[in-house]
């Protein structure tokens, strides 16, 4: 880490209530370190929007015994094949899955990948996460 600079924070005591309440339930040592960590999602998140290149999980919980959703859901990652790192595939119960796909590559590309594969009629629910590949962050 570079040198530490000190600013203060003005907040409402509405707001600050439940952010040190947050900061507790987290688990965050002090405020400080819960503002860099939120510092350090815009940062990602801002510069992932714009990036060439990035990282990303793709979450998706379905049945397995609709409507061939299985070959599916396989097609379209087959089409895709160079963005996927590796998936995780658990049986949850007899008719639900959790799939778990770790990306890397362009983050339009990524994007546009995950939401063809929540979309599919099937799919219960499915949440994408888009990071950063780390280089730049402090």
């Amino acid at each position: 880490m570079g040198n530490l600079a000190r600013f203060g924070v003005s907040l409402d005591e509405d707001l600050l209530e439940p952010f040190d309440e947050l900061c507790r339930r987290k688990s965050y040592p002090n405020r400080s370190e819960a503002i860099r960590d939120l510092i350090r999602k815009a940062l990602v998140e801002e510069k992932w929007n714009s990036d060439a290149y990035g990282a990303g999980t793709l979450t998706l919980v379905y049945d397995h015994h609709k409507n061939d959703l299985s070959r599916r859901l396989m097609q379209i990652q087959h089409d895709d094949h160079d963005l996927i790192v590796t998936t995780l595939h658990v049986h949850l119960d007899h008719y639900n899955c959790l799939e778990v796909l770790v990306l890397k590559g362009e983050p339009t590309r990524m994007r546009a990948l995950a939401d063809k594969l929540i979309a599919c009629r099937g799919v219960k629910h499915g949440t994408f996460t888009g990071t950063t590949t780390g280089e730049d962050l402090a």
